[in-house]
């Protein structure tokens, strides 16, 4: 449900923006990869709420819708706001500072914008300084907003929406205008994000708080989402060497070696060394992939493969327990989980990180899969009273029902992913459930007895027929003094 386009659409704009996009040529070293999406319309049909922004729009995707404009007059506030903190000069230059930068804000976006570059910049503008003036909070750590902690709460849920995201460097600019350094400007911004993070994040692990670099995030969801799934850093000692080896070959002018910088400097080589590290790596898993198809076992089973339908197969938390699986108690078995805080703001959350990562990862959907875990264990309400006893689900909503519900609600996904540490955990689990032998019994009973209506019938026939035995038996013999029976006269 993002904004609709417009009937009266100036095709004459929309040519001349095209022209214009296509004259501007981005630097090489300063592409900017897209990372604000559309939420994908297999999550957006499931719950519309907790993708749509509720109470204000930030950014272009829902700029223009009439609902949400009411909120303009506490986005301009915040502007008028700003402008007293800059640095001796006026709003306005901080437009036309962003104006500058418009082609990298574009590109940050996966949908074209209808918007002139001066509208663009404008709105960067002022959203960026309603969004910095709410952040301060966090920073600052002294506000109380207890006596409005509902409406604290609506706007929180909108700022983390995907289609809700404005570029973080938008609000680095910002602040760079209000501060006479960047460095006290990163500063700001940093305790600004380690506070939204120590506020939003469910899982407890902000104890620890890594190093934020503020120029690695692309916009407050990124942030949340690397918060909880750290990236992956390349092997930098391996480019050290590499750098190394460089510098010594570069002094040298003889045959061989020139024929070798020749090499490294030749257009293949170049494309190469652009790709990131991690599908480089892989290049030689490419190449032999026909040995390793050959040499493959036959009965896979060393293969752990994601399901094929919606829900996991695993036992939920009640039955896990009754077969003696333990949470965090070192008995029979024991599986542990990370301690995820529940409250109102969670679900728009997770669902938001797990719609930003199957839009944005190119690797395994960690989030979406820990959430079909999740959705697995917990059937009822018992299975959610369950984990809350033990410390497991930490809950702040009403009811263990709630939160039975939040986990159910979450069963679609984009495509199937594997993540093998929590894979091999889902089977691990599956192998122990169902070699216990009360679970084995049951399922026998539930498949062959109960489930079976030509057992039953045949164990009807097998009854009847020893009871019309028994009474042809009878009717010949005297049953009852056969069993020392005495019948009372």
């Amino acid at each position: 449900m993002t904004s609709n386009s417009n009937p009266s659409f100036d095709e004459l704009r929309w040519v001349i923006e095209i022209r214009r996009t296509l004259d501007e040529e981005l630097e090489e070293d300063s592409e900017v990869p897209v990372n604000i999406y559309n939420v994908p319309k297999t999550l957006m049909a499931t719950k519309p709420d907790c993708y749509v922004p509720q109470e204000v729009a930030l950014g272009p995707y829902h700029h223009w819708r009439p609902e949400l404009y009411e909120m303009e007059r506490y986005k301009l506030a915040a502007a008028k706001r700003t402008q007293k903190h800059l640095q001796r000069v006026k709003f306005e230059s901080l437009v036309d500072q962003l104006t500058k930068h418009e082609p990298r804000i574009r590109a940050c976006y996966h949908k074209f914008l209808e918007f002139n570059g001066d509208t663009l910049a404008w709105m960067m503008a002022i959203d960026a300084s309603f969004l910095l003036e709410f952040l301060q909070v966090y920073a600052i750590k002294a506000v109380d907003y207890a006596g409005t902690k509902s409406a604290h709460n609506a706007i929180l849920r909108d700022m983390v929406m995907l289609e809700n995201q404005i570029p973080l460097f938008v609000l680095r600019k910002v602040l760079e205008f209000q501060f006479l350094t960047l460095d006290q400007a990163d500063d700001m911004l940093c305790s600004m994000l380690a506070g939204f993070g120590e506020d939003l994040c469910p899982f407890g692990m902000m104890k620890d708080l890594p190093q934020i670099h503020v120029e690695e995030q692309a916009h407050l969801l990124d942030f949340l989402y690397h918060l909880i799934v750290p990236r992956s850093k390349e092997p930098s000692e391996i480019i050290e060497l590499f750098q190394i080896i460089w510098n010594l070959l570069s002094t040298c002018t003889q045959g061989p070696i020139r024929l070798l910088k020749r090499l490294l400097l030749s257009d293949p080589v170049k494309v190469i060394l652009k790709l990131p590290w991690t599908i480089v790596s892989k290049l030689p898993d490419i190449f032999f992939s026909q040995n390793k198809e050959e040499n493959k076992p036959e009965n896979g089973n060393n293969i752990i493969k994601p399901p094929l339908i919606e829900e996991i197969a695993i036992p939920s938390v009640s039955e896990l327990s009754k077969s003696g699986v333990r949470f965090y108690l070192l008995m029979m078995a024991t599986l542990y989980l990370p301690t995820v805080s529940l409250d109102v703001n969670t679900e728009v959350i997770l669902r938001n990180l797990v719609a930003y990562e199957a839009s944005n990862a190119s690797g395994p959907l960690i989030i979406a899969r820990y959430t079909e875990l999740m959705n697995g264990i917990i059937d009822t309400k018992e299975d959610a009273q369950f984990l809350r006893e033990r410390g497991i689900i930490l809950n702040r909503l009403k009811s263990d029902e709630e939160v039975a519900d939040l986990w159910n609600g979450m069963n679609k996904t984009i495509r199937l992913t594997k993540v093998p540490f929590l894979d091999k955990v889902i089977e691990d689990v599956n192998n122990y459930h169902t070699s216990i032998w009360q679970v084995k019994a049951g399922k026998f009973m539930k498949r062959y007895v109960f489930g079976s209506w030509q057992f039953l019938t045949f164990l009807a026939t097998v009854c009847i027929l020893w009871l019309m035995a028994l009474q042809a038996f009878c009717s010949v013999y005297s049953c009852p003094r056969m069993f020392n029976v005495t019948k009372d006269e």
